[in-house]
């Protein structure tokens, strides 16, 4: 018996490796984490540069770009012209500037089309509740709710709870008022006046122009807060999460107790919080306005 497990284990080892090799010669070389020069095209790393430097610039004449990169215009030119073989640069001969072509904006959108906005949240979320101490939340706006995507629960005992598909009253949620303050007027209108707003504790703001006199506020110190507007007893601090064209899309938020968000805690938190979603906002390759 001890003869057979022995073989076996031997021949599981050989079959693993085997697997383990297969599956890197899909992808990348053994020494894919070496960065010696030698792992690198230096012509390709240089033509890359006058493409990020063009981008940078906003378009540029020949001798701009190459005095810009400390290169030739000849070397610069032959980059060029490669790039606008392939759609990656244009070329204005009136004007004889070089811009960013249209296949640049095609390849960076693929990015944006893969980007998951719960699976690139998650880290920064668990890094936000270990900052905090409270449990950190992701929602969107969905039909004028708030729709929530993900938490990172606290270890405390007493924690606010919105597992993933919740829906709630945004204007009784710190990410739905954060949503909210960054609509512009006539969309923001819409979702206040649509219906009755419904008065969950005597916290609640349901008169329309006291409810878009405090989203004027979030906006202005940029978060928004949810003293116990929803559930007595319970206070949420949330910030805004922005897209590539600069609309809010997304907020992040800490929710907890009011025996441990107290007054005093309230301006580290929504520090800590607007920090969270400017770091989601750059992780999904968005800018805020």
């Amino acid at each position: 018996m001890g003869l057979h497990f022995s073989y076996s284990e031997n021949v599981f080892q050989k079959v693993s490796h085997l697997q383990h090799d297969a599956r890197k010669t899909r992808g990348r070389p053994k020494a894919w984490d070496d960065k010696a020069a030698q792992n690198t095209v230096k012509s390709l790393d240089r033509a890359l540069e006058v493409l990020i430097a063009l981008g940078e610039m906003q378009g540029g004449t020949l001798s701009e770009i190459a005095s810009q990169l400390r290169q030739s215009p000849a070397t610069v030119y032959r980059v060029l012209t490669t790039f606008q073989g392939r759609g990656f640069v244009d070329f204005d001969r009136q004007a004889q500037v070089w811009s960013i072509g249209a296949a640049a904006f095609l390849t960076g959108s693929q990015f944006l089309r893969r980007t998951s906005l719960v699976e690139r949240a998650r880290p920064i979320m668990r890094d936000l509740m270990e900052a905090t101490g409270e449990t950190a939340n992701l929602g969107i706006e969905r039909d004028g709710k708030v729709l929530f995507l993900g938490q990172v629960e606290t270890h405390a005992t007493i924690r606010a709870f919105f597992p993933p598909g919740t829906v709630s009253a945004m204007h009784a949620s710190g990410i739905g008022k954060a949503l909210l303050a960054h609509m512009d007027d006539a969309r923001q209108r819409r979702v206040l006046v649509a219906g009755k707003l419904e008065q969950f504790t005597p916290h609640t703001l349901i008169d329309p122009e006291a409810m878009i006199a405090d989203l004027h506020a979030a906006r202005l110190r940029g978060y928004a807060f949810d003293g116990e507007e929803r559930n007595l007893g319970m206070r949420c601090i949330a910030a805004t999460v922005h897209d590539v064209s600069g609309d809010a899309v997304a907020g992040l938020s800490v929710s907890g107790p009011t025996s441990r968000i107290t007054d005093d805690k309230i301006a580290p938190l929504a520090d800590a919080v607007t920090e969270a979603a400017a770091r989601l906002t750059a992780a999904i390759g968005g800018a805020a306005r």
